[in-house]
């Protein structure tokens, strides 16, 4: 159990690992992990996976590597697969086009009976929840955004984040429709938010985005409505990031943040990415939150940052700093792909590496055109 972090309180322990895959299956890294030592596979409370697939409707390495992690998990866990999917946080997004690696950031909890120091420092917390499943016209519309501000205060409570301004990112995995569920809708007499298979991707991230803003404050509750969703831009989180796809039909609730006390010894920092081109607020973020230069800490930034949690978006206006993009016009690939290779490069020019975890698609996470980042980092010494 959780609980506000005091000198009386349960100290939490967040222990995180970045392992690469040869593919959406291949669990071998993170078995490796496990017979070391480092991992106990009990301790896992989330898992967000990079996969290769395409991202879109049809993306099912999604659901390949969650079905994968389930499997694996079940006899750790001793329950069934679907018992396992239900006490860890799957999140498999799909797409790692450009120089993105596919790969899975693997989260451990447990809590410590000890009192934290006086004035200890935040440290990296991690509270998860899910919501009951939607009915298929309940995509995009306030029944999800409602249900998701819901499970990420659940999440916050989990973690022991007690203030809005604690929390640096929310990663959510939400559905999409299919033919069938769109079928299933009419048939009821029910209109969907859309008839469209794709544009409900970006129908069910934009609700799941408005969410997490109604959760943290970040928007005036009385202008969150469905006429909003995908509509009105100015309405969007500097911290969710939302992955829609066809293994699920709720959504699963990631909240990452920081809290005094935590016996973790990593940290984590957000900011903002203005459009598609923004590293230079990524380089900031590292060198005012955690005193590291991305020129001149190179080899710091290769040991200690873990990963950068991004997500990202084609300019739906058409432009970056005034110059047209073609993203939103090509007919052989999706924008969203586009922009995962656009953003997955900036970063990888900044951390050094390339399994970033990068997500398309950024209704409602960041103003229009960009889109929230978050910085784990591996502390110097512990905590």
């Amino acid at each position: 159990m959780s609980g506000p972090f005091n000198g009386t309180a349960r100290r939490q322990y967040v222990g995180v690992h970045r392992v690469a895959c040869s593919g959406p299956g291949d669990l071998s890294g993170v078995q490796a992990l496990v017979e070391a030592g480092p991992l106990v596979p009990a301790d896992i409370v989330a898992v967000m996976g990079k996969t290769e697939g395409n991202g879109c409707v049809n993306d099912h390495t999604r659901e390949y590597a969650s079905m994968a992690w389930s499997h694996w998990l079940a006899p750790h866990l001793d329950c069934t697969p679907a018992q396992a999917a239900q006490r860890v946080a799957l999140v498999m997004s799909g797409g790692t086009e450009g120089v993105l690696s596919p790969h899975f950031t693997v989260f451990t909890r447990r809590w410590m009976d000890e009192p934290a120091p006086a004035q200890a420092a935040p440290r990296l917390v991690i509270g998860t929840a899910h919501t009951r499943d939607f009915a298929p016209q309940e995509l995009g519309r306030m029944a999800q955004i409602e249900a998701t501000a819901q499970a990420v205060r659940a999440a916050m409570a989990e973690a022991g984040i007690q203030r809005v301004q604690d929390v640096h990112f929310v990663q959510v995995k939400c559905p999409l429709l299919t033919s069938a569920k769109l079928q299933q809708a009419l048939a009821a007499g029910h209109e969907p938010a859309t008839r469209d298979t794709y544009e409900s991707m970006g129908y069910s991230r934009g609700a799941s985005a408005l969410g997490v803003a109604l959760a943290l404050q970040e928007v005036p509750a009385d202008r969150v409505n469905d006429a909003a969703v995908l509509r009105d831009g100015s309405l969007f989180s500097g911290r969710a990031s939302a992955s829609s796809g066809i293994e699920l039909d709720h959504n699963v609730v990631i909240v990452l943040g920081e809290a005094p006390g935590a016996a973790s010894p990593f940290r984590i920092a957000h900011t903002v990415m203005q459009d598609a081109m923004d590293g230079a607020a990524v380089r900031r973020l590292l060198r005012e939150r955690f005193d590291l230069d991305a020129d001149r800490d190179t080899q710091a930034l290769a040991t200690r940052l873990v990963n950068l949690l991004a997500k990202a978006e084609a300019s739906p206006d058409g432009l970056v700093r005034g110059q047209r993009h073609t993203m939103l016009n090509d007919s052989d690939i999706n924008a969203t792909r586009h922009a995962r290779a656009a953003v997955g490069g900036v970063l990888a020019s900044i951390a050094g590496h390339s399994a970033l975890y990068v997500s398309g698609g950024a209704e409602h996470q960041g103003p229009p055109g960009g889109g929230p980042v978050a910085a784990l980092l591996h502390l110097k010494e512990p905590a």
